[in-house]
């Protein structure tokens, strides 16, 4: 597999250009709002995000200073998503670090999160170019229409297939799918090949999320959030869909009525591991996790066809390399 390294090699030029025009957007006058974005700005994590728009941009043509300007919008939109939705959810922690409410409060992690959007706001509209003021708008109804969907199924825990990928395509697909598609925009692809790689965008957004979600029926400590997380936030991911299809009705009863105990915090730390051991058993008997990496796999072979409009080259290597990153990490 592909370090992150080996992937960012044909934009590292572009890429330190990036982390100059981010780290100048993550400032400010404020004493306690600079205290933050620091704290944000030192915990960035892998940045795919911004990976993905450069490598799109460079792929058609010369990345230029709209792809830079979109590149840390978008990754300032997403990670003031995540702030805020750390703070709907009411979750303590994001990838095993404390999160900005926690730190703080709920008031700075949300003003700080309304501040970042300001940022977007005012980069998007020094790139000057109406398409990616639409995906950048359009996005951010996404991201917010997804975590509405998400508290709404949330009431019931119990969701469907059909409802699993309305979610992740809302929140985790479309994100992949903006940023490949403004890199695209940024620097003039033909329609053609926008669409193979808003296409190709999606279809790693899916495999991204699917990969997470199987992440939380994993021992690796390497993750760095707690196993079966989503379970125990009320959140039933691909794997134990699944397997709750799959199984019979009295079992598939069982594993509901242990899940919405663990979601609704009425049993103790001991009986609480026991019943988390016996949903994993059960998903892994089931079959919920290798159904989910087949998904992900037939989603990486469409996303690596999509990218056949384009000629060989480093960029498009980086891009399939992307995929086996994303299906093959282990945090």
């Amino acid at each position: 597999m592909a370090t992150l390294t080996d992937i960012r090699r044909p934009i590292e030029a572009e890429w330190k250009q990036y982390e100059r025009m981010i780290e100048s957007a993550l400032r400010a006058d404020n004493k306690l709002q600079q205290e933050v974005l620091r704290y944000i700005g030192s915990r960035r994590g892998k940045q795919l995000r911004p990976l993905l728009v450069l490598l799109s941009a460079k792929l058609c043509n010369p990345v230029t200073d709209k792809t830079l300007r979109s590149a840390v919008a978008l990754e300032l939109l997403h990670t003031a998503s995540l702030i805020h939705d750390d703070v709907v959810d009411s979750s303590d922690t994001r990838r095993g670090i404390a999160a900005v409410h926690t730190k703080w409060t709920n008031k700075v992690a949300v003003l700080i999160g309304d501040y970042m959007l300001a940022k977007v706001i005012g980069l998007v509209a020094e790139v000057r170019n109406i398409r990616i003021l639409e995906i950048v708008s359009q996005l951010g109804k996404s991201l917010s229409s997804g975590e509405m969907v998400q508290l709404h199924v949330g009431q019931s825990m119990w969701i469907d297939e059909e409802r699993y990928f309305q979610v992740i395509e809302q929140k985790t697909a479309q994100l992949f799918q903006a940023c490949a598609e403004a890199g695209a925009e940024s620097t003039g692809c033909t329609p053609r090949q926008r669409a193979a790689l808003r296409e190709y965008g999606r279809l790693l957004g899916l495999c991204f999320q699917i990969k997470d979600d199987i992440f939380d029926y994993s021992d690796l400590e390497e993750i760095g959030k707690p196993t079966m997380s989503d379970l125990r936030d009320g959140k039933v991911t691909l794997p134990l869909i699944e397997a709750l299809r799959r199984a019979p009705q009295k079992e598939a009863e069982r594993i509901r009525e242990l899940g919405e105990r663990i979601s609704g915090l009425v049993v103790s730390g001991d009986d609480e591991t026991r019943m988390l051991e016996e949903i994993k058993s059960f998903v892994m008997r089931f079959k919920g996790e290798e159904y989910a990496v087949q998904r992900m796999l037939a989603y990486k072979k469409q996303a690596t066809e999509s990218l056949n409009v384009f000629r060989d080259s480093e960029e498009k290597k980086s891009l399939i390399g992307l995929l086996d990153y994303a299906i093959n990490r282990v945090q």
